[in-house]
């Protein structure tokens, strides 16, 4: 399970990485949307992963 959230966060990580520096380029605004939807990726990801692991924790 832990190694379908690495890949899950790293997918994610890039795709709006990628995403942000589109946007960037669009509106000639450097790193802004690029860092600031790589964070946003990282801490969605890790949020779903906080909240899966104590739904399962309530389960046991």
């Amino acid at each position: 399970m832990l190694s379908a959230w690495g890949f899950a966060i790293v997918i994610s990580s890039f795709l709006f990485l990628y995403v942000g520096y589109l946007i960037d380029e669009l509106l000639g605004t450097a790193p802004n949307f690029m860092l600031g939807s790589f964070f946003l990726a990282v801490i969605l990801c890790i949020w779903k992963l906080y909240n899966e692991a104590w739904k399962k924790r309530k389960d046991v």
